[in-house]
């Protein structure tokens, strides 16, 4: 990078600059808060070079530690700014952030002399603490507990050789130590719990968005399982009721229909679909292709898990009807359904689902693929779970798969 711009290179008036302070990312959040001590220990340095010059020539050799400071200071930045070396930026700076006070202590004359000039070297541990974490800031503290008691021990040899200091400077220093040290303080320690309020902001969106696509993926109470490290997840169910459905002659379509029609057609005629299952309190297992898979009992016990499923099939046909005027197509479905006791589980560590399997499950599927299209098709079992409740239509025996002749009827209202 080159330094002809020392906007560019200081970083201070620059909208990237203010924007990385505002806008910390996990990398540059300690560049930030270093950048801020720096530049508040530099705004002092500054107040003591004019205060300690103004007092005569004698007072040089005072006013050259803070002086130093500020000298070693940026240039350390310039050398961070062209190599990128920020481990080395950190170490730099956090050392002159701990020697320089007990530096400017000592020339002045101990703590007497300069109202505790010291307690400025507390902004690196401090600063080790937030930008390199509790483990490493550990030794940072140590050394400044160490020069603390080493000038406490030594005071008295500092102060046998100090110059007077007016009491109205001293006074000033008081204020300048207290009420400095505790300006930084606070402003580096609220910045730093902005930031970390941010984080924990956009991890709890972040945290909302990834459970809404699990509860996309997976049924409410599955989901929940799953986060309390439930990772096997294998429930029979004794009762419940599976409906399948699919569009007549949906291939036929595909070879007529452009690929991104198609696709929006059944997204929306599904998702109407899918808002009713949810009126109903039912849950969808899948969609394959132009097939619909909704059960009823489970994961969720459903005590009339038959009656929601019927009532589900006729509002499917329903909106089916309602959906073609709104298009100007035909579209016909036909629908299977069947009852009795499955196993329902989470299948996969990769692209994982909630799934269930029985007999049911391959009865309801026969029922949709012989039944006729714009029917209802249920199983016996499921007949006789309704025939109190709904209307049917006897079709009689037909042969199914793997079953023989089974009795089958046409649900009807």
């Amino acid at each position: 990078m080159s330094v002809s711009n020392p906007n560019r290179v200081l970083g201070i008036t620059t909208r990237e600059f203010w924007h990385n302070i505002s806008h910390p990312t996990d990398a540059s959040l300690g560049k930030a808060i270093l950048t801020i001590l720096v530049f508040a220990e530099s705004l002092v340095c500054i107040f003591w070079i004019f205060t300690l010059s103004g007092l005569g020539e004698g007072y040089a050799l005072m006013a050259a530690v803070p002086y130093a400071y500020v000298i070693l200071s940026y240039a350390s930045l310039l050398i961070f700014y062209r190599t990128k070396k920020f481990e080395y930026f950190t170490f730099t700076q956090l050392v002159m952030l701990l020697v320089m006070p007990f530096f400017m202590q000592w020339a002045i004359g101990g703590y007497e002399a300069s109202s505790g000039m010291a307690i400025w070297a507390i902004l690196s541990p401090i600063g080790a603490l937030m930008i390199l974490g509790t483990k490493q800031s550990t030794p940072w503290f140590i050394l400044f507990a160490f020069l603390a008691g080493l000038s406490w021990k030594l005071n008295y040899l500092f102060a046998g050789n100090s110059l007077p200091i007016p009491s109205h400077i001293k006074d000033t220093f008081f204020l300048m130590n207290i009420m400095g040290t505790a300006c930084i303080l606070y402003a580096v320690m609220r910045y730093f719990q902005s930031q970390k309020e941010r984080t924990l902001h956009e991890l709890e969106l972040e945290q909302a968005r990834s459970e809404k696509l699990l509860l996309n993926i997976l049924p409410k109470s599955i989901a929940s399982r799953l986060k309390d490290n439930d990772m096997r997840i294998a429930d029979s169910h004794e009762a419940v009721t599976i409906l399948f459905a699919d569009i007549v002659d949906f291939t036929k379509m595909t070879a007529t229909m452009p690929p991104a029609e198609l696709v929006d057609l059944l997204s929306q005629l599904f998702s109407r679909f899918d808002h009713l299952a949810d009126q109903y309190g039912l849950e969808k297992i899948k969609t394959i292709g132009d097939g619909y898979m909704v059960v009823g009992g489970a994961p969720v016990y459903l005590d009339d898990h038959a009656n929601v499923i019927a009532q589900l099939a006729l509002q499917m046909q329903e909106e089916l009807e309602l959906f073609n005027q709104q298009i100007g197509k035909q579209l016909q479905m036909r629908i299977g359904i069947s009852s009795g006791p499955v196993v329902a589980g989470v299948i996969g560590t990769s692209k994982f689902a909630y799934d269930i399997w029985g007999d049911p499950v391959n009865m309801a599927s026969r029922m949709e693929k012989n039944g006729l299209p714009g029917t209802i098709q249920v199983s016996e079992c499921t007949y006789n779970l309704l025939k109190t409740q709904h209307t049917f239509e006897s079709r009689g025996p037909i042969p199914i798969k793997g079953k023989g002749d089974v009795n089958t009827y046409f649900l009807k209202s």
